[in-house]
């Protein structure tokens, strides 16, 4: 099949696109207003995007709070979660009012972060403190509800020592989830090494 999204139709039963990039790692995304009130979300469209400095990204397509706070505050932080915790992101993902704490909404316990505002979560193994680097606009939306990718910098990272084997972070510890098409989602449950030059 070919299709060329926006001009022409698919004619499937669902939009395919997001089936077609996976998986996709599930950012946690916590941040705070600048009043001080915090906001919790699930986000399928974020990744690393550098190395050295590390930075990663969430693209926020018309959820407003993690989008607004990110901008008026400069900072964040991105959760990598645990598949034990698939009904707290859930809960989070709920449309709550900006007043209503989703931490409390899903039962969830703040911890205090190092460099940032915004608070972690207790249980989740890898948190990393970000200030935002660049916003990009991004089209689609409306004006109430706009589209961005929030890129950032990682200024502190957390990491559980519980899930550090033989001095390398195993995902399998804790089965990281990621998010596949229409209500999919996965974990990661085993992995396996290749060299670059097992090829070569």
């Amino acid at each position: 099949m070919f299709y060329e999204p926006g001009k022409t139709p698919h004619n499937l039963p669902h939009d395919p696109f997001k089936a077609c990039v996976v998986p996709r790692p599930i950012g946690w995304i916590s941040t705070v207003d600048k009043q001080g009130r915090p906001n919790l979300a699930p986000y399928s469209f974020f990744n690393a995007v550098n190395g050295n400095p590390p930075m990663v990204m969430f693209s926020s397509g018309g959820s407003i709070d993690s989008l607004a706070n990110a901008r008026e505050t400069g900072e964040f932080i991105a959760a990598v979660a645990p598949r034990a915790m698939l009904r707290e992101i859930n809960l989070c993902s709920a449309p709550l009012p900006p007043h209503e704490d989703e931490f409390d909404h899903a039962g969830l316990t703040k911890e205090p972060a190092k460099t940032v505002r915004a608070h972690r979560i207790k249980g989740v193994p890898i948190h990393m403190e970000c200030k935002v680097f660049q916003i990009v606009d991004l089209p689609g939306g409306n004006p109430e509800r706009p589209n961005g990718m929030v890129i950032g910098t990682v200024t502190g990272l957390h990491i559980d020592d519980a899930i550090i084997r033989d001095g390398k972070v195993d995902v399998t510890l804790f089965e990281p989830l990621a998010r596949l098409g229409y209500h999919e989602y996965a974990s990661v449950t085993e992995t396996f090494t290749v060299r670059r030059e097992d090829f070569w």
